[in-house]
This record gives C-alpha cells, sequence and structure tokens, in this order.
C-alpha cells in the first residue's frame, strides 16, 4: 500500500485508504475485499464508496448480524476513522456511501501543489520500466496522415508515463528491411553508377523514387530478376548492397524528422533490420519448448481459438512480421528490461499483434493474466476520413502527406492571427511561434479527443475553430487566464508562499474538485491506454473555469489573492495537460 505522502495529490486513493479500514473492521473476516471509490455525479457527494452490495451477496447466508446492503453501507460509514479530508457522510439506496470533501482539505492540497509543484499529482504506477513502439514510417515512403496517430498517440502515451515516473523507451519500429529493397538498391544502381553522385539532391522525392522503381519492378523481368537477387546480396550482407541500403535509409530519415521535429516528438529508431541477428535465436528457443510445428512447409505456432497459425518462417525459409515483432519483443523484455511493451498501430493489426502476444504467454515471456507484469499491449486506432466519409486522400486519390497537412495548418492559424492584426502588436517570432502552437496543437488535438478506435473525419475549419471542443478554444482560454493574473499586478510566485486559497462559493468549491479529480484521470487515461479521456477532462476545465470566471469577481475582490491563486492552480493543470497531449502553451492572444 503507497503511503500518505506518495498518493496525497490522488483524492480516489487516499479516499481507499481511509475506507479500507472501514472495511476491514465492518467485515474483519472478509480478507479480499478492496474498497470500490468512484467519483460522483450526482449531488449526494463528492465520491461515493459501492462495497456495500458486493458485500451483502458474500457474507448473506453465512450467520451475518446484517439484514441486507443498507446496514453494511451504515457499518461502512460508521466504521469511517476521523479523517480531514472527509467533511460529511450519507448512505443512499443499497448501501453507497456518498462523502463530501472537506472544502478545507481541498483547498489546502490544490495550494500545496502550487508551492511543491504538479509532478507531486503524478499517479503512483507499480510498473518501473516501459517500451512504447510508435510512429514507425516505412523507409523510402513519405509520411502519411495515417502516421499522425500513431505518432501523437505514442506520443501522448509515453508522456503520461514519463510524468508518472516511468522510464520510458520511445521506440521507432521503421519498416527498414524486406523485399522492396531489392527494387529500391537496383534502381539507384541503375540510374547511378558511380555511387557518389547518389545523393539527396540527386535521388529527389524518395516517393517518387519508390513509384519509379516499383513501376520497372512490374514492367520488366530481367529487372525483376535482379532486384530479387539484391535483396539475397543484401541480407548476405555484400559491402556495395549494404550501403547503398544505409544511404536510402538516411534519406529517407531525414525526411522523417522535418515531421518529427515539427510536431516535436522524441523517437529512439530501432528498425526490423536491428531484430534482424536475434530471429534464429528466438525461434530456436521456441521450438526447443515445443511451440513450432510444421505446416504446408513452413514453420508456424498455432494460437488457441484463432483458424489460421502464426506463420513465423515461411516455406522458402524468409522470416516476416512474425518473426521480426517476437524477435522484437523478445529483446525488449530480456535485453531491455521493460516490464510494458505498447504497440501503437492500426486496427487492422489486432490480430496480428494478439497471435504474437498469444504465442509470448505460452512461452512463458509475458504474465498469463494482463492485470500483472510482464504484459504487452496493442494500441489500436481507427482511419481519417475526408469530408466525402472516405479514407483522407487529395484530389489525385493519393493518401495526403503528413508535412503538407502540418504546414496547412501552421498557415491558416497565421492567416487568422494577421487578420486579428496581431502581426502589428508582435514581433515576426512571436507570430510564427504562436501559428505553429496553435496550428499544429490544433492537428493533434483534433485526433486525440477522439476515442482512437474510431474513425474520425478531418476538417480544418472545425479543427481550427475557436469555440466548442478545440485545442485554439482552450489555448485561448489558457491565455485569458494567464492574463487575468498579469493584469493584477501581483506576483503570483509571492502569493503561493503568502497567500492562502478559499473555496467559500460553490464555483469556486466545483473548480476545486475538478481540479483534484486530475491525478485519478491520467491513471485512468494510462489504465485504458485512451488520451481522449484527458482532452475531455482538459475541456471540462475551461467550462468549470468559466462558470467560476463569470461568478466570481478577481481582480478587485476581497477574495482576489485566493481567486488568483484559484486561477493559477487551473492555469497550472491546464498546462500539466496541454504538455502530455504534445501541445505548446501560449500566454497571449
Amino acid at each position: 500500500m503507497a503511503t500518505e505522502e506518495e498518493n496525497a495529490g490522488n483524492v480516489k486513493r487516499e479516499l481507499e485508504k481511509v475506507f479500507d479500514l472501514a472495511l476491514k473492521a465492518t467485515v474483519p473476516n472478509e480478507t479480499d475485499v478492496r474498497p470500490q471509490i468512484a467519483a460522483c455525479t450526482a449531488k449526494f457527494g463528492d465520491y461515493q464508496c459501492n462495497n456495500a452490495m458486493g458485500l451483502w451477496s458474500k457474507i448473506k447466508g453465512k450467520g451475518t448480524e446484517f439484514k441486507g446492503p443498507q446496514p453494511v453501507g451504515q457499518a461502512i460509514m460508521k466504521n469511517l476513522p476521523p479523517s480531514e479530508m472527509i467533511e460529511s457522510c450519507s448512505v443512499a439506496g443499497p448501501g453507497f456511501v456518498n462523502v463530501v470533501l472537506s472544502k478545507n482539505w481541498m483547498a489546502k492540497n490544490i495550494q500545496k501543489m502550487l508551492v511543491d509543484g504538479i509532478e507531486t499529482w503524478a499517479p503512483k504506477l507499480r510498473v518501473k520500466k516501459a517500451v512504447v513502439d510508435f510512429s514507425s514510417p516505412n523507409i523510402a515512403k513519405e509520411m502519411h496522415v495515417g502516421h499522425l496517430r500513431s505518432t501523437i498517440i505514442g506520443d501522448s502515451l509515453a508522456r503520461m508515463l514519463e510524468f508518472s515516473n516511468v522510464e520510458v523507451l520511445r521506440r521507432n519500429h521503421v519498416g527498414d528491411w524486406g523485399t522492396q529493397f531489392g527494387m529500391l538498391i537496383e534502381y539507384l544502381f541503375e540510374k547511378f553508377p558511380n555511387s557518389e553522385d547518389a545523393n539527396e539532391t540527386a535521388i529527389g522525392e524518395l516517393q517518387e523514387f519508390y513509384r519509379r522503381s516499383k513501376n520497372r519492378f512490374d514492367s520488366d523481368p530481367a529487372f525483376k530478376e535482379r532486384a530479387q537477387q539484391a535483396v539475397v546480396r543484401l541480407q548476405s550482407g555484400e559491402p556495395k548492397y549494404h550501403e547503398a541500403w544505409a544511404q536510402i535509409c538516411e534519406i529517407s530519415r531525414k525526411e522523417f524528422d522535418k515531421v518529427y521535429k515539427c510536431l516535436r516528438v522524441d523517437l529512439e529508431e530501432k528498425g526490423e533490420s536491428f531484430y534482424n541477428p536475434y530471429i534464429p535465436g528466438v525461434i530456436d528457443e521456441l521450438s526447443k519448448q515445443g511451440l513450432v510445428e510444421e505446416s504446408q512447409g513452413a514453420r508456424v505456432i498455432f494460437i488457441e481459438g484463432v483458424n489460421i497459425p502464426l506463420i513465423i518462417v515461411k516455406s522458402d525459409g524468409g522470416f516476416n512480421y512474425a518473426s521480426t515483432d517476437l524477435a522484437a519483443l523478445w529483446y525488449r523484455l530480456n535485453e531491455e528490461k521493460a516490464e510494458w511493451i505498447i504497440y501503437v498501430t492500426d486496427v487492422g493489426q489486432q490480430l496480428h499483434f494478439d497471435m504474437v502476444f498469444s504465442a509470448a504467454k505460452r512461452a512463458g515471456w509475458l504474465s498469463a493474466d494482463d492485470s500483472t507484469y510482464p504484459k504487452a499491449s496493442h494500441v489500436g486506432f481507427g482511419l481519417v476520413l475526408g469530408e466525402d466519409g472516405k479514407r483522407l486522400r487529395t484530389r489525385f486519390s493519393e493518401v495526403v502527406r503528413l508535412v503538407d497537412l502540418l504546414d496547412e495548418a501552421k498557415n491558416r492559424s497565421k492567416a487568422v492571427l494577421i487578420e486579428r492584426g496581431k502581426d502589428k502588436e508582435w514581433t515576426e517570432e512571436e507570430l510564427e511561434q504562436t501559428a505553429e502552437a496553435v496550428g499544429y496543437g490544433a492537428a493533434k488535438y483534433f485526433d486525440l479527443k477522439n476515442n482512437r478506435l474510431t474513425n474520425y473525419m478531418f476538417s480544418f475549419d472545425q479543427m481550427l475553430n475557436d469555440k466548442g471542443n478545440t485545442a485554439v478554444y482552450l489555448l485561448y482560454a489558457h491565455a485569458r487566464i494567464c492574463s487575468i493574473i498579469r493584469k493584477s499586478g501581483k506576483d503570483i510566485e509571492e502569493l503561493k508562499k503568502t497567500g492562502s486559497l478559499v473555496l467559500d462559493h460553490a464555483d469556486e468549491r466545483a473548480l476545486g474538485l475538478h481540479l483534484l479529480h486530475f491525478s485519478e484521470v491520467i491513471e485512468e487515461a494510462l489504465t485504458n491506454l485512451l488520451p481522449n479521456v484527458v482532452c475531455e477532462y482538459l475541456y471540462n476545465l475551461s467550462e468549470y473555469f468559466t462558470r467560476f470566471y463569470s461568478n466570481c469577481q478577481v481582480v478587485g475582490s476581497a477574495e482576489e489573492t485566493s481567486r488568483l491563486l484559484l486561477c493559477e492552480a487551473t492555469a497550472t493543470v491546464m498546462r500539466k495537460c496541454f504538455h502530455l497531449l504534445g501541445i505548446v502553451p501560449v500566454y497571449k492572444i
């Protein structure tokens, strides 16, 4: 059990400790009872303990003194130890124990966060080291709008884990190996007999280079044969072929890095080729355990409940995605010592990863029960659709390049700022930075606010709208709070030390309660691997603040100091939410 200090920012966890003592006193003979605490939506309280009904079904017929779930709830409430966090309790319905938090305790906790830092509200997880495998574009192909989802969902999950003091290995599992490299290398040799002439400028756009080499491969049998031989020579390690492969990878890498720089995403590349040396040993280990069988000339692992086997060595003796993914999983568990490995890819790969994880469980690599570590999780996501409801493409039926989409978002954002006369008030650098923060932030938030499993319709107009649940609205809301604090003329750092926060007005208290939900919301987002939970919390936070600001005068009021501290607490939590979503806050509008 965590100590009082460890979970100080997580109200739900703090209440669990108090109710754990009450439950032990109520049913001392029931040893496996865990407190069930949930935030309330009803008007009876702030939180609720929901154990009574489940407990009653366990103890009835065992000669218990209780006559139903209501008396069980009453007993739980009676056995609660004194706690400064609880103002009052009541029992409703079939034993629900409703808790009203002490507004003094709430205010003290928020002020403590302002002094000690938002990090004190970070969730405490049982995992120490995780791998997040995300983005993973293919070499020699441009990053398209589909890569936006994997890149920003993966980055957001990595940020939440890092905030929770987990060591995160951010892995870019690029597609840098496979039969397509034969045609690319052969085409490179054909176009540039002198390898020194083959540079980034000469090759030009890799996407076009890929397309031309593919056309040659499909239309010229002699070229196709040479390309197939090139794959063999590359895989056998011939220097000339390896150098050509490395050159193509490097050109691609530079293109990817432009996108990552725009998105402010950090990744360490360990592509498919990195795991090649480990594949034979991993297959050997699985074979020794009796998991690998022969089927139609291929070597496979049969998975219970799945009609098709997991092919790990093709009938021609070659390796495939499953071979690489098993080797990567083995490496991450055994060499990198990760306890949780998270894969962020489209939902179409769900079955593949389910089969890989099942094979790993059979091999004893992963815990059989996903509630314990080590474990692996697949984070699937849906498609980005155009306004016609079909997969987002250009007018020429090509996938939309990610770099073009980001440029457009930034340019539109800048145009709006210029329209509002900001080019006259700000320096060019300020204008550029704000356009980037708002444009890129809008693209990220428009994606992340959706449940990742669903498809969503892309629209620049909706994305850049300054009203409703958009990054533009939220960034402006944050800038407005900063403006209120600035206009007060007070030193907010000094107020944190000398002032005191109170939550006497109903709207102050409602805002304070929502701020205190922060830690459990981040924990929920991580438990279910759903960044949209953070987006929903952030949007609701801005709504609570608007209500507070409409009904509670801040500057010039008798409660000015307290209310400025509440403004600062809101801005602090908003900034941390932006950070966890990979969005750069703006401080003036």
